[in-house]
């Protein structure tokens, strides 16, 4: 199986498939937009990333195109990117290769919150705090994320402490070492979002953390033995009984 065509890194490919997938259900997709990538090789150039025009409740671990970061012809291919997910994940995975996987959505809280004037996310609950110091807010949009914008996007992520983007007038993007820990991330942060955004619905005032015990509990987060993994695993065993699918 992995010297055939679109069969190798097979594992990664599954887990991959299945956060599509789930994403999907929880009705955090776009259409036949956004897009995810996972690096597969150690300098992290070499990306899996989901194909042009295919929705998120269709990818299957072998549609999953492999592609280079560092080669201009790309979107050449017959099987080429969508040009803006090569520009986010392809410079993105040229500048930092500590980001070895990316999820980038526009779901509907967190682009709510991307779209206030202030999209900070202050650590309000257990959730938000998840994200205490590790956020940065892009205020600069310019437009759809081909290259140029791309690349000025992603310089934003060069602190290997800074996971989340929340990307102003246009959606989020989570960066992580695996698949379960980057789509438990992203979960995580629609729900923290959606926190917040019915926090400010109420009217009321806010209940923020002091920093100290905000980063306290963020860090907790970091070091919390295998619940993202243990998210994904459950996840996958939930498509295996009624959606096997995803891992063809």
């Amino acid at each position: 199986m992995k010297d055939l065509p679109n069969q190798t890194h097979w594992t990664a490919r599954t887990d991959m498939a299945a956060a599509f997938r789930w994403t999907a259900r929880l009705n955090m997709h776009e259409a036949v937009a956004n897009h995810f990538s996972l690096a597969v090789s150690d300098d992290g150039a070499r990306f899996l990333i989901n194909p042009a025009g295919r929705h998120f409740s269709r990818i299957t671990a072998s549609a999953l195109i492999e592609i280079d970061a560092n080669d201009p012809t790309t979107l050449n291919r017959p099987d080429a990117p969508d040009p803006t997910a090569w520009g986010l994940h392809g410079s993105l995975h040229r500048a930092c290769p500590h980001a070895r996987c990316a999820m980038h959505v526009h779901s509907i809280h967190a682009t709510v919150l991307a779209s206030l004037a202030d999209s900070r996310l202050p650590a309000i609950d257990q959730t938000t705090a998840m994200f205490h110091n590790r956020v940065v807010v892009d205020d600069h949009y310019g437009g759809m994320a081909f290259e140029d914008e791309a690349a000025r996007c992603v310089q934003l992520l060069s602190d290997p402490k800074i996971t989340t983007m929340i990307m102003g007038n246009h959606g989020v993007l989570v960066i992580g070492a695996t698949v379960a820990e980057t789509f438990n991330r992203l979960y995580y942060f629609e729900r923290a979002a959606e926190t917040y955004i019915r926090a400010l619905q109420t009217g009321q005032p806010l209940r923020v953390l002091p920093d100290d015990i905000a980063e306290k509990t963020a860090q907790e987060w970091e070091t919390y033995p295998g619940y993202a993994e243990d998210h994904l695993r459950e996840i996958k065993a939930i498509l295996n009984a009624d959606a096997p699918g995803y891992a063809s």
